[in-house]
C-alpha cells in the first residue's frame, strides 16, 4: 500500500461520470448510508456472487497511519458492514496446506489481514493479531507484514515466530528498500545489483533461515511492482529501454525485475527453502499507465509463482475518484487471468472513511 501521496493511474474525468459519481455519493448521504460501509458490502457481495471465481483469498489492510482511516472500525457502520459480511461461511479461516505449500481452498475464500503492524509495517505482535480478530469476530489465515531490507538483508525470525505462535501463517513482504522515501530509485537495492549477485550471500542466509523454520511461509518480492511509488518499479530500473539488458524485444525495467525475482526464488530453492509459497503482487492500476509498465511484463512465470496477488483500494484520501471494489477488480481481473490460471488473492483492500 503506502501510496497515499500518489494519484492512481486510472482516472475518469468526463462530465457524465462526474455527475454519476456525485449522484451516488449524494444518494448515500441522503439515505443515511455510510459510504465506506457500502464499499465494504459491495466488496464481499461481489466475491460471494462468484463474479470473480479465481479469487481464493482476501486480506484487509488495517491501518490508520498518517490518518489514512483505513481500519475497519473508523466508524460503527464500517465495522458492522465488515463483521456482517465476513461472517459468511464463504470466508474461511483454515488453510489447505500440502508439503508446506498453501493451496487454494477446496471451497470458499481465505480470510486474512495486515492487522496493523505499525507505520513501518513490521511491528509484529501476537496482541495485534488477536486484537484484529476480536474486532471483526473472525480469525485470519495469514498475517501480512513487511521485511524491510533497510541497510541489511535479514530473515525476520522474530516476526515469523510471533505470527506462528499465534497459529497463523507468516506472510513476508520482501521489500528491497533502504528507506521509506517514495517515488524514486533506491540508493542501494537496484534490480541490476540483485541480478549481479551483490546480495547473494545474504540471500542464501535468508533462504536457510526460512528453511530452518520448518513451517509453511508465504512470501512476495516487490509489492505492487507496477506502481512507481516503489523503487523496484520499472521506471527506476530501465523503464522503456530495450538495449541495456537481456532480450532486445523486452523492456529492460520490467525484465530486470522479473529476472531479479526469479533469481531470489532460485536461491531459495537451491538452499532447500521449499516451504515458501510465492506470490506475484501488483496494483489494480499501473502508474504510469504505459506499455513498458504493463503487468504482464513483470511476471516471473508459472514455474516460479504459486499465487497471483492484487491490491484493490477505494479512495485513500478525500477527493480521490470513487470506484466500487467490484469495478476496480473487474478492470484488473481479466489481466490477471490472461497471465495464468493460478489462484488469485486480493492481498490488500481497503478504503478511507469518506463520511
Amino acid at each position: 500500500m503506502r501510496v497515499l501521496k500518489y494519484v492512481k493511474a486510472r482516472r475518469y474525468l468526463g462530465l457524465l461520470l462526474f455527475l454519476s459519481v456525485a449522484a451516488i455519493l449524494f444518494s448515500c448521504k441522503t439515505s443515511g448510508e455510510n459510504i465506506k460501509a457500502g464499499w465494504i458490502e459491495n466488496a464481499f457481495l461481489s466475491l460471494e456472487s462468484n463474479d470473480f471465481p479465481g479469487v481464493k483469498a482476501i486480506s484487509w489492510w488495517n491501518e490508520n497511519f498518517d490518518n489514512s482511516l483505513l481500519k475497519v472500525n473508523t466508524s460503527p457502520e464500517s465495522l458492522a458492514a465488515y463483521k456482517n459480511s465476513v461472517s459468511s461461511s464463504t470466508f474461511i479461516t483454515t488453510a489447505n496446506i500440502s508439503f508446506n505449500k498453501l493451496l487454494e481452498p477446496g471451497s470458499g475464500i481465505y480470510h486474512s489481514a495486515y492487522p496493523d503492524f505499525g507505520g513501518t509495517e513490521d511491528v509484529v505482535t501476537v496482541e495485534r493479531i488477536n486484537s484484529f480478530e476480536n474486532l471483526v469476530s473472525k480469525n485470519i489465515v495469514w498475517a501480512y507484514f513487511s521485511n524491510n531490507w533497510y541497510n541489511d538483508i535479514q530473515f525476520p525470525s522474530a516476526e515469523v515466530n510471533a505470527i506462528s505462535s499465534a497459529g497463523k501463517i507468516p506472510f513476508i513482504r520482501i521489500m528491497p528498500r533502504t528507506n521509506f522515501d517514495e517515488g524514486g530509485p533506491d540508493p542501494n537495492y537496484t534490480m541490476q545489483k540483485i541480478l549481479a549477485g551483490d546480495f547473494d550471500t545474504k540471500l542464501e542466509q535468508w533462504a536457510n533461515a526460512a528453511k530452518n523454520t520448518n513451517i509453511p511461509l508465504l512470501a512476495e518480492f516487490g509489492t505492487e511492482v507496477n506502481g512507481n511509488w516503489f523503487p523496484w518499479n520499472g521506471q527506476y530500473n530501465g523503464a522503456g529501454e530495450k538495449s541495456g539488458y537481456g532480450d532486445p524485444n523486452l523492456y529492460d525495467g520490467a525484465e530486470r525485475f522479473r529476472d531479479a525475482y526469479r533469481h531470489i526464488i532460485e536461491i531459495c530453492n537451491s538452499n532447500g527453502a521449499d516451504n515458501i509459497t510465492w506470490f506475484f503482487h501488483v496494483d489494480a492500476y499501473s502508474d504510469p499507465n504505459t506499455d513498458w509498465n504493463n503487468i504482464e511484463n513483470y511476471y516471473p512465470g508459472d514455474s516460479y509463482i504459486d499465487w497471483l496477488g492484487v491490491s484493490v483500494y477505494g479512495p485513500q484520501e478525500q477527493g480521490e475518484d470513487y470506484q466500487e471494489f467490484s469495478e476496480i477488480l473487474g478492470d484488473v481481473y481479466p489481466v490477471l487471468r490472461s497471465l495464468s490460471n493460478k489462484p488469485i488473492a486480493v492481498l490488500e483492500f481497503a478504503i478511507t472513511e469518506l463520511d
